[in-house]
């Protein structure tokens, strides 16, 4: 059976209604969706099913090659190690050709010279290490797993400055290692590139990202729309990417320390808006709680209220807990005893605190559920699937967490 997932988020949004649901995910506690307003009401659009997608009939996800902006590093555009930037980029057709959806892609921050230098190894630095990948959940070219999605030009923008896309340094790093920070400018870079192969035509733009890349999303959604015509309907979702400015259970910063490092490692500040950082801490600033509320774009959230990423590093890091009495709950939350859940439930009630004020934006969305997952849009399991909770007697989003 065909899970029509996008159609509740993005063609039945009604003005600034809320809506609850039971969740299928551990504790059963109510996921909440946020219906703001209708999008298909703007012509907001997605493939037709009934004519079209007759060129992807099996089921198995495309193996996608990685494209290298070789011709960036003139312009600095640099992943750490100083190798080219890159992306996998799957064309469209039919009456999704003209339609483009872009996927940021996650992974964590670096936030001193030896954490970066550790990454400039990896995939997350450096482009000497990625590959070609396959294209699943809302990147999938398959109609029954992707509806309103699967006809549309997808791109996977590789991660590989540790930053968000968000750091901009001019020289590079003076140790032995010789990094580079350069985040802003290999955003820069992959949207000119994709603008010469088509995007700048494009009738419908969507600009996703998961963790790291949600975060991004925050960060540039604004700019994503103004280096497109005003005639090209633009929106954003940020997947697991609303990170909370919270204290850990021994009371400390954590996190905020953590981004205030990362922030000043990597020049972040050039890509935070002077409204913000001429009254708050810069690191607050790169907050999504601050960064939403200077957003003009139509934007979506997608949020687990039980994160386990950020249970596990925002919550509860592992300095916060010498003696392991949480190492259990984090890795199952069927394992937390009475007091700890206890403090998941305030976990939860922050982030719905924190999203209090969104609520009353006409242009934007959110879909809370209680899965204890992180990245839902990029997963099989989380994306399409029959067993999927319904708002209204019409399918989610997203499974009920598999």
């Amino acid at each position: 059976m065909a899970i029509h997932y996008l159609r509740p988020l993005f063609r039945h949004w009604r003005g600034r209604d809320l809506a609850t649901m039971a969740g299928g995910c551990a504790l059963a506690l109510l996921a909440v969706v946020f219906a703001i307003r209708s999008w298909e009401q703007e012509g907001w659009r997605g493939g037709d099913q009934a004519a079209e997608g007759t060129a992807f009939r099996s089921q198995d996800p495309p193996l996608v090659d990685l494209t290298l902006l070789r011709a960036a590093k003139a312009n600095g555009a640099l992943c750490l190690d100083g190798s080219p930037p890159g992306y996998h980029l799957l064309r469209g057709e039919g009456s999704g050709a003209d339609n483009w959806l872009l996927h940021l892609e996650g992974g964590g921050w670096c936030s001193n010279v030896e954490s970066c230098a550790l990454r400039g190894i990896t995939a997350l630095g450096s482009s000497m290490y990625m590959e070609a990948t396959h294209f699943v959940g809302m990147l999938s070219p398959h109609p029954s797993e992707n509806p309103d999605f699967f006809n549309w030009n997808k791109v996977k923008v590789r991660y590989c400055d540790g930053a968000s896309f968000a750091g901009d340094v001019d020289n590079e790093d003076q140790s032995e290692l010789k990094l580079f920070f350069r985040g802003r400018r290999v955003w820069e870079a992959i949207i000119d590139q994709l603008l010469s192969e088509g995007l700048v035509k494009a009738k419908q733009a969507f600009l996703t990202g998961c963790s790291a890349g949600g975060l991004a999303t925050f960060i540039h959604c604004d700019n994503f729309r103004d280096r497109l015509p005003p005639n090209t309907k633009v929106k954003c979702l940020a997947d697991a990417g609303f990170f909370l400015d919270e204290k850990d259970i021994s009371g400390h910063k954590t996190i905020r320390s953590f981004y205030d490092d990362v922030v000043q490692l990597q020049g972040i500040t050039k890509s935070l808006s002077n409204d913000c950082i001429t009254v708050m801490e810069h690191s607050q600033c790169f907050f999504p709680r601050e960064l939403i509320k200077r957003i003009n774009t139509p934007l979506f959230i997608l949020n687990p209220a039980y994160d386990f990423w950020q249970i596990e590093h925002v919550l509860v890091p592992p300095k916060s807990d010498p003696a392991g009495q949480w190492r259990r709950c984090k890795m199952n939350i069927h394992h937390c005893n009475s007091n700890q859940i206890e403090t998941l439930h305030g976990f939860r009630k922050s982030l719905l605190i924190a999203l209090r004020k969104f609520q009353q934006n006409s242009k934007g969305g959110m879909f809370i559920n209680s899965c204890f997952a992180h990245c839902q849009t990029m997963s099989n399991m989380t994306w399409h699937s029959t067993t999927s909770p319904r708002i209204n007697n019409k399918s989610s989003t997203i499974s009920s967490c598999g």
